[in-house]
């Protein structure tokens, strides 16, 4: 059901000081800081050939973002998201087999443009997963 891997997310307090590591100093491509209030994120993406590293700064107090923060001050890997060609028929059967998704269970808008959901970490070994529609 899952295709290819979309990106890893890394949650971080400075986008920009982080921006200017993978920039600077490991000569990577990166895209300008995107803010998207209603995931509660600003986001910037790294290109990398098989790819994309999204680092995530919080947007407010509320940002989900923020409250990984709390939890992991030196920041981290927040999420994995892997691409599936039908994002519904994906969220229907991972539903049938017991899996939980975080939300009203519908898909939002995400930093791509495309639909996403996420899907609870206590349901894949600890890590919280993004789907993207392709």
């Amino acid at each position: 059901m899952i295709g290819r891997l979309n990106h890893v997310a890394i949650a971080v307090r400075d986008i920009a000081a982080a921006t200017a590591t993978y920039r600077d100093t490991l000569g990577a491509k990166v895209s300008q800081a995107v803010p998207l209030p209603e995931h509660g994120v600003t986001t910037v993406f790294i290109e990398l050939p098989n790819t994309k590293i999204e680092l995530l700064e919080p947007l407010g107090a509320d940002s989900p973002i923020a409250r990984f923060l709390d939890k992991a001050p030196d920041g981290g890997i927040h999420h994995l998201c892997y691409e599936v060609d039908d994002i519904r028929a994906a969220r229907d059967r991972l539903v049938e087999a017991g899996a939980r998704v975080l939300g009203d269970g519908e898909p939002r808008t995400g930093a791509h443009g495309k639909p996403v959901l996420f899907l609870h970490p206590k349901d894949f070994c600890g890590t919280l997963v993004e789907l993207e529609e392709a």
